[in-house]
């Protein structure tokens, strides 16, 4: 009978630890697609970009601090905090759209924007996929709009660590004077292009020949503030 106990007592307690703590999600390889559809939300394209910049950032999400054992920084350890075509009961959309304590990112950062909340929402719902599409044979990169093509680009590559309330580098790209500017001097192509000469932008990664592309021509356009 003592046995039995015992025996019972560890499968509760086996139990318990599965309920605590959620398996982790097995490691996905990334797959690659030429055939972009414009539906389709990219994790390395769109998503793994925007959270690396502003959740994956020395203090709160890198793998160095790792706050709270979570990391923005791959595919591998974002999708443990999802799952996969549930994104209502996805610990990380549901901290997106926190509104006191719990909001991510946490204040004195600006929460994500509508539009950014709603790619997220849609990647985890179309299965938080390990994918990616690069579409160079229909890349647009004439008449480039300033606000239409260029802050997409800064806003998920770059912004997250380059604002009013994370500076880093002392670097703030969230108005047109400042992006103006560093288009002017060439450091904002200095450093995308990843020159000797100047620190490689964004950090871990580089653009796309498109968005690179996309930028080198708005500045030779004149930088326009359209």
């Amino acid at each position: 009978m003592k046995k039995l106990f015992l025996i019972f007592g560890l499968g509760m307690s086996l139990s318990y630890i599965a309920c605590k703590y959620d398996a982790l999600v097995p490691y996905q390889p990334p797959t690659e697609s030429t055939n972009c559809s414009s539906d389709t939300v990219y994790f390395a394209q769109s998503v793994g970009p925007l959270l690396n910049s502003s959740c994956g950032t020395s203090g709160c999400h890198d793998a160095n601090s790792h706050k709270d054992g979570v990391v923005m920084t791959d595919h591998y350890s974002i999708i443990q905090e999802v799952k996969a075509g549930n994104p209502s009961n996805s610990k990380l959309y549901k901290v997106l759209i926190e509104n006191g304590e719990d909001r991510m990112p946490p204040a004195p950062a600006s929460p994500f924007t509508t539009a950014q909340k709603e790619l997220i929402y849609k990647w985890i719902q179309q299965g938080a996929k390990n994918n990616s599409c690069e579409d160079a044979a229909n890349c647009v990169t004439t008449n480039m709009s300033y606000k239409t093509n260029i802050v997409p680009i800064i806003d998920t590559y770059c912004k997250g660590c380059h604002n009013p309330n994370n500076t880093s580098g002392g670097i703030d790209v969230s108005t047109y004077t400042q992006m103006k500017k560093y288009a002017d001097n060439g450091v904002l192509v200095g450093v995308i292009t990843h020159d000797a000469n100047y620190i490689a932008m964004p950090v871990g990664s580089k653009l796309s020949q498109c968005n690179i592309d996309k930028i080198k021509s708005w500045i030779a356009d004149g930088a326009l503030n359209n």
